[in-house]
């Protein structure tokens, strides 16, 4: 692995494996302790159910993260999506404790997921007209950017993914079901949970979207727009380099150059969209959050010249 040609200094390293993980508190603080050491910042999750990570920093220092994990047997063929960012993309490090890795809310066995399909297999897979493509992402993230003709379960967290499949009973009755999300870990549960309501034949993009464009040249792509990654870069191109877009905290929505002068838009608080049905007290909230933002910019400024 590799810097591609440019200026990134920042890998970017999406991780997470599904494993009988009991003594997942127990790293922790190892794993703080690494990270910090490393310059890395960004957010790792542990549970019962494994592990599932958004790691920025230096190369070496992501790669220590990584090599910490993977050393452990459970976690050797943990999969691992790369990209990079010019500017740090995440503020702090956070290792937290979950009851779940990715939040379905409802019991499934991911061991009992669907088959990974490689991006070099996936173009093939997207020609079968026996194939059903479901994007198991967000209405916000499918907004700026998809494979043509998926199917757009229409939720604002992936909570409401369980009960949209259950309400599509039809769906067992496919030949085949295929799946794509960001990274991969999304589809990991959702097809398993597929597999419990009897669809038989279900098949995910290894990796997900981000192991797709960092694999396939943008001449073979099928890929058409942006991909929403959960960091400061907001959107990456077909080419995983940041578009320079902002995101509404709020609601998540990526704004364009025409959402930025609508009446309703309020840098780091609302966007035109939301700003009637944010409530009084979240647009504090992100009002002094972003007065925050802009004293540490200020002080940064002033310490530079």
């Amino acid at each position: 692995m590799s810097c591609p040609p440019g200026t990134e200094t920042y890998r970017v390293a999406a991780f997470y494996r599904f494993v009988d993980f009991g003594d997942f508190a127990a790293w922790q603080s190892p794993l703080q302790g690494v990270a910090a050491a490393g310059g890395v910042t960004g957010s790792i999750l542990l549970a019962s159910e494994g592990v599932n990570g958004n790691i920025a920093g230096p190369p070496a220092g992501v790669q220590a993260v990584v090599d910490l994990l993977v050393a452990d047997p459970r976690l050797a063929d943990m999969a691992v999506m790369d990209s990079w960012s010019t500017e740090p993309p995440f503020g702090r490090l956070k290792v937290r404790l979950k009851a779940e890795i990715v939040p379905l809310g409802t019991e499934v066995q991911a061991a009992q997921t669907g088959t990974r399909v490689r991006p070099e297999q996936w173009n093939e897979l997207l020609e079968d007209p026996d194939v059903v493509v479901i994007d198991v992402r967000n209405d916000y993230e499918i907004a700026v950017g998809g494979f043509p003709g998926a199917v757009n379960p229409h939720t604002s967290t992936y909570r409401e993914f369980a009960a949209w499949a259950a309400g599509n009973r039809d769906l067992a009755a496919a030949p085949k079901v295929a799946m794509y999300c960001t990274g991969g870990i999304r589809c990991e549960k959702a097809g398993a949970y597929l597999r419990s309501l009897g669809v038989a034949d279900v098949y995910q993009l290894e990796g997900g979207i981000l192991n797709y464009l960092d694999s396939i040249p943008e001449t073979a792509s099928r890929w058409e727009g942006e991909c929403y990654v959960f960091d400061r870069r907001v959107t990456v191109d077909a080419s995983l380099r940041a578009t320079g877009k902002e995101v509404c905290v709020s609601c998540n929505r990526v704004l364009g150059e025409a959402d930025l002068s609508r009446p309703g838009y309020v840098r780091g608080v609302t966007c035109d969209a939301c700003h009637a049905t944010t409530s009084a007290d979240r647009r504090r909230r992100f009002q002094e959050r972003q007065r925050q933002f802009d004293r540490a910019d200020e002080n940064a400024a002033a310490s530079s010249r």
